[in-house]
């Protein structure tokens, strides 16, 4: 991991939309009146005639988008993952996810990354939404070259994709010529004694304890990112679960999250292990930045390391 220099996913992503909208001619764009936040702005003035903004709605939004799908175009509709997930809710659900269509969500502002901004623009239930929708493909990078390959895989990818993206900075983590495979996970640390899972910004703060776990302690931990959160890579979770070990890592609540659906892979695999998830522990605090609410639900870098350490009996 590169930590000499911080990216901002949702700037990477809307700068990205003008390669997407040169490599096909059928990419549309919908806003629901946030092109500033959403950093989408280099499309719309490349391509001004493939661009829509309507408004403060996002039920129409999607709506509008399924329309559009159905006549041959790929549109990329943006809000934040909050009004994505919540308000638009239903118009997913049954105008993109039943009519499998290929409508691509672009949710900025995941987890508690909206920090203070507070619990409205937090999304910590979007997980649980999405993944229960039949069809849809649920993403979480990591890094900037990752988030880049993602968008690259929605442009040929048949049926519904929603991007969770957090606006908390992040590190290089891939290198340049990193593949891309949905519905598999990467293992980006080696390790026996105990193993993350984890998505998004959560990788950072893992690959961080992980290092200390190992030059202060003497575990070797593994370091996976499940960039897929729905499919899920079972194979993944069932390896790290060798390891005895295993910490599901989430900016989400711990009901409906990558953790949730890591433990019923355990479980029905019958292999016996040591797990935990950490995450938002089901319930609303008060706003905050980020950093601190990370560090208040403990899966920070100093969170993971207490957790992994307390899971080992090494407390």
């Amino acid at each position: 991991m590169d930590t000499s220099k911080k990216y901002f996913l949702r700037d990477v992503i809307g700068g990205y939309m003008k390669t997407v909208g040169e490599k096909e001619p059928l990419s549309v764009m919908v806003n629901a009146d946030l092109m500033g936040t959403c950093r989408n702005r280099t499309f719309a003035e490349t391509f001004p005639e493939r661009t829509f903004n309507v408004g403060i709605a996002e039920q129409n939004m999607i709506s509008f988008a399924a329309g559009l799908a159905h006549e041959g175009f790929i549109p990329y509709t943006f809000s934040m993952a909050p009004f994505m997930s919540m308000r638009a809710c239903e118009q997913v659900r049954t105008d993109v996810a039943y009519e499998n269509l290929s409508v691509r969500l672009v949710a900025p502002y995941a987890g508690l990354s909206g920090g203070i901004s507070g619990a409205t623009h937090w999304s910590i239930e979007d997980c649980g939404i999405m993944t229960s929708f039949p069809n849809m493909t649920v993403l979480e990078p990591c890094d900037p070259v990752q988030a880049e390959r993602m968008m690259d895989f929605t442009i040929t990818h048949k049926g519904p994709v929603y991007l969770r993206v957090s606006v908390e900075p992040v590190y290089s983590i891939y290198p340049d010529d990193y593949t891309f495979e949905p519905g598999k996970a990467c293992v980006i640390r080696e390790g026996t004694d105990g193993a993350f899972l984890c998505s998004g910004i959560t990788v950072k703060y893992a690959l961080e304890a992980a290092e200390i776990l190992e030059k202060e302690h003497g575990l070797s931990v593994s370091v996976t990112d499940m960039a897929t959160v729905k499919p899920i890579d079972r194979e993944a979770v069932i390896s790290a679960a060798r390891t005895g070990a295993v910490i599901a890592a989430q900016d989400h609540n711990i009901y409906g999250g990558l953790g949730q659906a890591a433990g019923n892979v355990i479980a029905e695999s019958g292999i016996g292990t040591r797990f935990r998830t950490v995450g938002i522990s089901d319930t609303f605090v008060s706003m905050a930045h980020a950093e601190y609410l990370y560090h208040r639900f403990g899966y920070d870098t100093e969170g993971l390391v207490r957790n992994m350490l307390e899971l080992k009996g090494r407390a």
